[in-house]
């Protein structure tokens, strides 16, 4: 009985290609999930309950039908044309354009490096740069500053854009033909990212007069600071389909309005 019993004689073990909602066991048996998604060496596994482990590709490192399989990345033409984080189809090696006039704003730091995250490609391909604002108050004085026009349009991302709020009586300020402003209903950007991803069920409801991030972590029993967790956050969302529909609309609908060709009047 000495060593691994599970192991096939003669060390062979099957090697199973990846693909999507393929169900494994990790090889101590302490996770078993099903395929999420994968890269060049990790494969991340999604239990029944929506917890999400990420693994090396090792060999015989999973279970597959209770054998030991090395899990081995499918063939390139398998997956159909390559993807960016977003889901569109990459542009292989192609350079940063040059910056157009076009522009993005977003609300913090937090909001930039999340939409960098998924549509960094995106927006390098096209040349649309993103800044942020340090807050929605900020917004009536940098459209004016930036002096939007029918060669320079101006798209703004604002968090908890919602009827009533001050953030809807700021957008309806500075909306104009050249400047678009898409919102979603979230308190913090934070809550884009889906629970399931983070292995919670949701994100709790903090009262108000709370600071939200703060009473967040509290809720959860985290002692991480905010910015800590955020790294955490952050490094868990792989790609568009970790997002909410809700943010996923309105970051393209701005793309697609900085971006669009502009129509030359006779």
């Amino acid at each position: 009985m000495a060593g691994d019993w599970r192991r096939p004689r003669k060390g062979r073990v099957a090697e199973v290609p990846i693909e999507r909602d393929l169900v494994v066991e990790s090889a101590d048996e302490r996770f078993c999930g099903a395929v999420v998604d994968w890269d060049k060496t990790t494969v991340t596994l999604e239990d029944r309950h929506g917890g999400r482990r990420v693994f090396d590709l090792t060999p015989a490192a999973f279970l597959v039908d209770g054998a030991p399989a090395t899990l081995v990345r499918p063939a390139a033409a398998s997956r159909g044309p390559a993807r960016s984080a977003s889901g569109s189809i990459a542009v292989q090696h192609a350079r940063s354009r040059v910056a157009k006039e076009g522009r993005i704003y977003v609300e913090g730091v937090h909001d930039a490096e999340l939409v960098e995250r998924v549509w960094g490609h995106d927006l390098r391909v096209e040349g649309v740069v993103v800044e942020y604002l340090e807050g929605v108050d900020h917004l009536p004085e940098v459209v004016r500053d930036f002096a939007p026009g029918p060669h320079r349009r101006l798209g703004v991302l604002v968090d908890h854009l919602v009827p009533g709020s001050k953030e809807s009586r700021i957008a309806a300020e500075v909306t104009s033909p050249h400047v678009l402003v898409a919102g979603h209903p979230f308190v913090d950007v934070w809550q884009a990212v889906k629970p399931s991803v983070l292995g919670i069920d949701a994100w709790p409801e903090v009262p108000r007069g709370i600071p939200w991030k703060e009473g967040v972590l509290r809720a959860l029993g985290s002692r991480e600071k905010p910015g800590e967790a955020w790294r955490r956050i952050l490094g868990s969302v792989r790609s568009y389909a970790d997002l909410e529909p809700e943010l996923l609309g309105r970051v393209e609908e701005l793309i697609d309005f900085v971006t669009a060709p502009y129509v030359v009047e006779d």
